[in-house]
């Protein structure tokens, strides 16, 4: 019974750290526009880019994918000792996932997921975590649209891992990600059959106009000042 009850507490534990918003955070410190508010709307790396600062959105991007890393590293290292059995590594990452796309600090509105799902790959199974990266370069090298290749790594991920190694406890988890992960991605979807879907490195307007807003506020509060 106790060691359901960590196995729990983990899981719990993924979730929440997941529904750090890191977009959202790293965007207000550095004084950026909220990310939801401009471009996509999805609090996300490729979206923070679209401001134009590519610090934010490197920062965003490994953060994201950090908190989908840490908690099924230290399940796999420390979970044995509380009775884990060795699937609660994957439910925690996957928790860690549901964490980023409806995170409990931040009213449930979350972003997509793919550098936390990608994180969580990398920490269950480092060569499937690093196939699917390959798949998603070389699509967004080749197609430049963010969307699309993280469509790709999605669809790819659960037959990498059943093609080469095999049905596991994990595969569960792979599988729930990858339909969340596209099911997040309808709206990209729609857009790029309509070709209207914005390429990596676009900027957004409504990022542009924040920050333009902002300018014109400080130059009309200097000259009301005078």
């Amino acid at each position: 019974m106790q060691d359901v009850l960590f196995s729990v507490l983990a899981i719990l534990a993924g979730y929440l750290f997941g529904s750090l918003s890191f977009a959202v955070i790293i965007s207000r410190l550095m004084g950026l526009s909220d990310p939801r508010s401009y471009g996509s709307g999805n609090p996300g790396a490729t979206n923070v880019l679209r401001s134009g600062n590519k610090a934010a959105a490197i920062l965003t991007l490994v953060l994201d994918a950090l908190k989908g890393t840490v908690p099924v590293l230290l399940v796999q290292r420390f979970g044995g000792n509380y009775g884990m059995e060795e699937g609660v590594a994957s439910l925690v990452g996957l928790a860690a996932f549901i964490g980023h796309l409806w995170p409990v600090f931040f009213r449930f509105q979350g972003g997509k997921g793919v550098a936390t799902a990608a994180g969580v790959l990398l920490a269950i199974n480092p060569w499937l975590g690093l196939a699917t990266l390959l798949t998603w370069i070389i699509i967004a090298y080749f197609f430049r649209y963010s969307s699309l290749a993280s469509i790709a790594a999605a669809l790819f991920a659960p037959f990498y891992q059943m093609l080469i190694w095999g049905v596991g406890p994990e595969l569960i988890a792979i599988v729930v990600m990858s339909l969340l992960l596209i099911w997040r991605h309808e709206a990209n979807i729609r857009k790029l059959m309509a070709g209207t879907e914005s390429k990596l490195g676009q900027k957004a307007a409504g990022a542009q106009a924040a920050k333009g807003s902002k300018a014109r506020h400080s130059t009309s509060h200097k000259h009301h000042s005078k």
